[in-house]
């Protein structure tokens, strides 16, 4: 699917390119447990190139402001979120399910999680109590220790201690506009596909100033190839609107966004 960039200068108009990726996305836990993913942020010339498309018809333009109408298209799945949890690898030990958020494990006298499998919905695990610290995706699946879910990050946490359904994840209808500079500034570009490095696509330099989520959920990493911090951004949180970093999480630092996916459920 394309992008579109569209940027303004000195008043003049400018239209808008469409840029396509041509790779296919493939989760971050699968090419970590195969062995094609490094520690480290792998070179932009190991992404296929893009080729030039036209523009697309019903491009988002103009300000947040200016879009006052544009309805936030967050849909809920029709079924339920579902996770087991286990505090010992290999889902050894306590065991609990959970199907709704829960803001602390150590209030059912766990200590930590350090397994556990996703069994409907997609989730968020956080590295610390009320929603704290590192944030990451738990999509279906089994996770058998920690590595499961953070060794992709390059900043892994051996421990999850609150999680909470991702309730507007729409793999099929998401949007995302990236603007420039914080506060919704300067260039933007809207998605509404996988991008494993957003430089690759055409987007300049290493950092997105601000988002806004029209639709659905998505995960943006800080390196290329959806490796460092994970900021999981939905359209029913904020309103969609992600002004500057410090929404992002209270675990970011920084404007660095190189790489981003939508989340499935």
């Amino acid at each position: 699917m394309p992008l579109s960039l569209s940027a303004e200068a000195n008043g003049a108009d400018t239209s808008p390119l469409g840029l396509q990726l041509g790779l296919p996305f493939v989760p971050a836990a699968h090419l970590l447990s195969r062995g094609f993913v490094s520690q480290r942020p792998a070179p932009l010339h190991a992404y296929k190139s893009l080729t030039s498309a036209g523009p697309r018809s019903g491009m988002f333009s103009g300000s947040i402001a200016e879009e006052g109408d544009m309805a936030l298209q967050c849909t809920k799945s029709a079924g339920h979120w579902k996770i087991v949890v286990w505090d010992e690898e290999g889902f050894q030990g306590r065991r609990h399910e959970f199907t709704a958020e829960c803001p602390s494990v150590l209030e059912l006298g766990f200590e930590t999680v350090r397994s556990l499998k996703v069994l409907s919905g997609a989730w968020v695990g956080f590295e610390h109590a009320g929603f704290q610290g590192q944030q990451y995706v738990l999509e279906r699946g089994e996770y058998p220790c920690w590595d499961a879910w953070s060794g992709n990050t390059a900043y892994p946490a051996e421990r999850l201690t609150s999680f909470r359904p991702v309730a507007c994840a729409n793999h099929r209808d998401s949007r995302l506009t990236i603007f420039e500079q914080e506060n919704f500034l300067g260039r933007k570009g809207e998605l509404s596909d996988d991008y494993p490095s957003l430089q690759a696509m055409g987007w300049d330099g290493n950092e997105v100033g601000s988002f806004h989520v029209q639709s659905g959920a998505w995960v943006c990493s800080q390196f290329p190839g959806y490796r460092g911090f994970q900021y999981v951004l939905e359209c029913d949180h904020h309103s969609g609107d992600y002004k500057h970093f410090r929404e992002w999480g209270t675990h970011a630092q920084t404007f660095q966004v190189q790489s981003v996916r939508r989340i499935q459920q």
